[in-house]
């Protein structure tokens, strides 16, 4: 009996079994840009009233206005009451908005004056500093955290699959 099992064993086929293994390492650092998103405000001017009317040979010059350019100029609007003795109403309001500015530039990767206009959102940019991160061959990791602004992210897979 031991002699049929010694020749099984001897003419039985190995044991096949594929092993794969995988490794993967990654180091991702990221500095965030600055960033500044400006809308500008136009100027507004308003007129209303009753019994009232355009003051002639006024040296404020009639109706107000507005006039455009770098700079908004306002004229104030000179009024009188038309008939003396009525109940009148009056109202004129002005509103400056934004001057026109130039575009912004960048210089060297900078921009070193930013638009402050009517509504203005602005984030400052991160600082490396010492922002570093490394991966030994034994999957050990080495992460410096940079300035403010900036992100270190690290990782290391070991997969095994036996089939």
């Amino acid at each position: 009996m031991l002699r049929i099992f010694a020749l099984i064993i001897l003419f039985a086929g190995g044991a096949r079994a594929d092993i794969i293994h995988k490794l993967q390492s990654s180091v991702q650092l990221t500095v965030d840009g600055a960033a500044s998103q400006a809308t500008r405000i136009g100027s507004t001017y308003s007129v209303s009233g009753s019994n009232v009317s355009v003051k002639s040979g006024s040296s404020f010059g009639g109706l107000g206005a507005l006039s455009s350019g770098t700079a908004v100029g306002y004229t104030p609007m000179g009024a009188e009451i038309t008939t003396a003795g009525d109940a009148f109403t009056f109202s004129e309001s002005f509103i400056e908005g934004d001057d026109v500015t130039s575009g912004t530039t960048v210089t060297s990767g900078v921009v070193p004056s930013l638009p402050m206009l009517g509504s203005t959102t602005t984030s400052s940019g991160g600082l490396a500093g010492s922002l570093a991160g490394t991966i030994a061959t034994d999957g050990a990791m080495t992460i410096t955290a940079g300035g403010a602004g900036t992100t270190a992210t690290g990782q290391h897979v070991s997969e095994v699959t036996v089939r």
